[in-house]
């Protein structure tokens, strides 16, 4: 089960991301800190990544045994 300090955890790196993103647009970074920041938002991005898709996962194994698929449809056999 999804724990509040997971979903916490990503959002701070959201949160992080995001501030990373309006750092580098206000321009005013030399150079080694915008290569810094954007090192920095890459590791985060790909963090973010892999929880989003570790929830997809885990949304699939739950789905899987209801028989309903993650796009919404039914997938289970009614035929008799």
């Amino acid at each position: 089960m999804a724990t509040k300090d997971n979903s916490m955890d990503f959002e701070k790196k959201l949160q992080d991301l995001e501030a990373l993103v309006a750092k580098l647009e206000t321009g005013e970074l030399s150079l080694e800190e915008s290569l810094k920041a954007y090192e920095n938002g890459v590791a985060l991005t790909r963090e973010c990544q892999i929880m989003l898709e570790k929830a997809q996962l885990r949304i699939e194994i739950a789905t899987a045994d209801s028989g309903v698929s993650t796009s919404g449809q039914d997938t289970s056999s009614n035929e008799e």
